[in-house]
């Protein structure tokens, strides 16, 4: 009796026919064989043909499915058994035949299925990503995919904020939303550490709080505000003398 030996196996979506293994009993092998007539049978294979069942059941495809006509080929997949047109894609119902299929849950799909439903989906173009995915508040993205909401710029690798749950780069981020230093007017967007000073309803950089005469750091210090200006206090003494 001739015997087929079919296997697949998943891995970052790749999928293969393999040769023929030695072990058929392999949990990897599906064996497709031919019902035999009785005369050119063993008794334990005679027994054997009268316990076949179908997996499909009430679903098969001969419409019986303890049917074992001689010649009608079946299908062995670990320890369940199908007649080869049953033995079929649990979601497009298409024959396996000899292609590449794969189990998961009691079910077997075909390479086609199992990728569109079970492949990890970009959230933002709903593709499958095959590799080098991006995770972004526990969601997959393509690298290409996840860009600033702004530009349109690619954030793989980049540091970048988030607004109303959308990413932004630095730049962008900064521009449209950052308070703006009273010294230099550039935004402060506090990326990367940036410390800034707040009084009343202006702000500074850390490197720009500074006295308007004498250029001295004002961090950590007193200071006096003169119209737009801040200084420090030896500068508004002189300014008094």
């Amino acid at each position: 009796m001739s015997v087929d030996v079919m296997t697949s196996k998943f891995g970052n979506i790749t999928l293969k026919t393999s040769t023929p293994k030695k072990d058929p009993g392999d949990d990897d092998v599906a064996i497709l064989s031919s019902f035999l007539p009785e005369y050119l049978m063993s008794p334990a294979s005679i027994t054997k043909n009268k316990a076949f069942e179908c997996s499909l059941k009430r679903d098969c495809r001969l419409g019986d499915p303890k049917a074992t006509p001689p010649g009608t080929k079946k299908m062995e997949y670990k320890t369940r058994q199908w007649h080869e047109k049953c033995f079929s894609c649990v979601v497009c119902k298409s024959a396996i035949g000899t292609k590449s299929f794969i189990p998961r849950d009691q079910e077997v799909y075909c390479a086609t299925c199992y990728e569109e439903k079970f492949s990890t989906r970009c959230v933002k173009c709903d593709k499958i990503i095959t590799s080098g995915g991006v995770t972004y508040k526990n969601e997959p993205w393509h690298r290409e995919c996840f860009t600033c909401s702004h530009c349109s710029t690619s954030l793989a690798g980049q540091r970048f904020t988030s607004r109303d749950e959308k990413p932004y780069c630095g730049d962008c981020f900064g521009e449209l939303f950052a308070k703006r230093c009273t010294s230099c007017v550039k935004p402060i967007t506090g990326i990367g550490g940036t410390r800034f000073i707040s009084f009343e309803d202006r702000h500074w950089h850390n490197d720009c709080f500074i006295c308007a005469s004498c250029k001295t750091s004002l961090v950590g210090r007193g200071f006096i505000t003169d119209a737009e200006d801040i200084i420090c206090p030896e500068c508004a003494k002189q300014k008094l003398m």
